[in-house]
C-alpha cells in the first residue's frame, strides 16, 4: 500500500487572528477551492467556526465531473495553531491533513501537510504518480493565489 505527504508553506501578509478567523469557518472552503471541483458543502447548519468532533459533508467532483460524497471529521484543534481534518467517507484510504499557522515577521507562515493514502493498492500508485499527485498541487496552488487574493502578498 503506497503513502503519500504532500507539504505546501505559504507565507501570509495578515495577523494571525485574521488568518484563523477566515480558515476556521467551514463556509470560506469553497472560496479557497476550485470552481471545476464542484464544491457544495452538504451539511446543514454549520456553526461559525469549527470545533473538535465536527463533521463536514461535501460533494466534490474533482475527476471528470463525477460527483462524489466526502465526509471529514476535524479532529484536533488548538485556537489559533492548527487544526486536522481526517476523512471518514470519501475518495481516499487515509486522508489526514494538518493546517498549522505560525506568527512570523510581517505576517503568518501557513503550513499544510497532507498525509494520504489512495484505494486500491498497486493502482492507486499508479493513479497517484499519474493524476492525484498532480490534482493536489494544482488545488493547494489555487489556495495560495485564493489567500494572497484576500490578504495580499506577502512583504
Amino acid at each position: 500500500m503506497a503513502f503519500y505527504q504532500l507539504i505546501k508553506e505559504q507565507k501570509i501578509n495578515c495577523t494571525i487572528d485574521a488568518l484563523w478567523d477566515f480558515i476556521s469557518s467551514p463556509s470560506n472552503l469553497k472560496v479557497i477551492t476550485p470552481e471545476y471541483m464542484g464544491f457544495d458543502i452538504t451539511s446543514e447548519n454549520l456553526p461559525d467556526k469549527m470545533y473538535p468532533g465536527m463533521i463536514i459533508s461535501y460533494k466534490v467532483s474533482p475527476i471528470l465531473g463525477i460527483k462524489t460524497t466526502w465526509v471529514t471529521e476535524i479532529t484536533h484543534i488548538e485556537d489559533k495553531r492548527f487544526f486536522v481534518d481526517e476523512q471518514r467517507v470519501g475518495p481516499y484510504t487515509l486522508w489526514h491533513h494538518q493546517h498549522i499557522i505560525e506568527p512570523i515577521e510581517n505576517g503568518v507562515l501557513m503550513r499544510d501537510i497532507v498525509s494520504y493514502q489512495p484505494p486500491f493498492g498497486f493502482l492507486g500508485a499508479i493513479a497517484n504518480h499519474l493524476i492525484i499527485k498532480s490534482k493536489l498541487k494544482e488545488i493547494f496552488d489555487y489556495r495560495t493565489v485564493a489567500v494572497e487574493k484576500r490578504f495580499g502578498l506577502y512583504q
